[in-house]
């Protein structure tokens, strides 16, 4: 990472930062925790970075051991960029950055935000009390993609992909999900509305979507 502005400081905080500090570099790593993506994937899951700053970052975070780049075998034969082993390690960071970032009354829930994103903020906002005594695998269609969430045990595991034998099938698009996550709004009336489509148990459903309460906002005498 030479030319870089770095803190040349013994604590592993700041070394921390000087490898995941810089812009974009975190949300790189953000991108590419559910699986390994081409680079036209995470141009699409950033769309506020340029091409010139991705290639940089994804550079940077080779060199230091975390993204490493690889060719999917044929017949899809793409190369894509993933985590590795100690890169992985990050997401429970992520998870938690986003669980405090939460908290903050300068949250805005109307931006955009990525199907990779919303997927993530799952497990932080995931209220494992709520949870109690509930086990269930959903498989969530999301345009081309494809996740899991299992639910066990008052745990959480979302990956990309489909699992074998979900319990339901919930085939939608972003704008549709977010109201069942942080609408009220009735799921019958959600799928009367077309945009939704679901296969297997409804009441899997309807108790999946109510796991995931937004944080309260942190008031500001405890801000100061």
């Amino acid at each position: 990472m030479a030319g870089k502005r770095r803190y040349d400081d013994g604590c592993a905080i700041a070394h921390a930062l000087d490898l995941v500090g810089e812009r974009w570099a975190l949300l790189v790593v953000r991108e590419l925790l559910l699986g390994p993506k081409r680079f036209t994937d995470l141009l699409s899951g950033l769309p506020g970075v340029s091409t010139d700053i991705l290639t940089q970052r994804l550079r940077d975070l080779a060199a230091a051991g975390i993204v490493r780049r690889r060719r999917l075998p044929r017949p899809a034969a793409s190369w894509v960029y993933e985590l590795t082993r100690w890169g992985a390690e990050l997401q429970p960071i992520v998870v938690s950055l986003a669980r405090w970032g939460g908290r903050s009354p300068g949250m805005r829930l109307d931006a955009p935000i990525g199907v990779d994103s919303l997927l993530l903020s799952l497990e932080a906002l995931f209220d494992a009390r709520a949870a109690a005594g509930f086990t269930a695998t959903l498989d969530l269609r999301l345009g081309e993609d494809t996740f899991q969430v299992a639910i066990a045990d008052g745990r959480i595991d979302v990956s990309r992909g489909r699992s074998d034998r979900p319990h339901a099938t919930l085939d939608t698009d972003l704008t549709t999900l977010l109201t069942l996550l942080r609408t009220d709004r009735p799921l019958d009336e959600v799928l009367a509305g077309g945009v939704a489509r679901l296969e297997g148990d409804r009441s899997v459903v309807d108790r999946w979507r109510r796991l995931f309460p937004l944080p309260q906002q942190v008031p500001l005498e405890d801000r100061t």
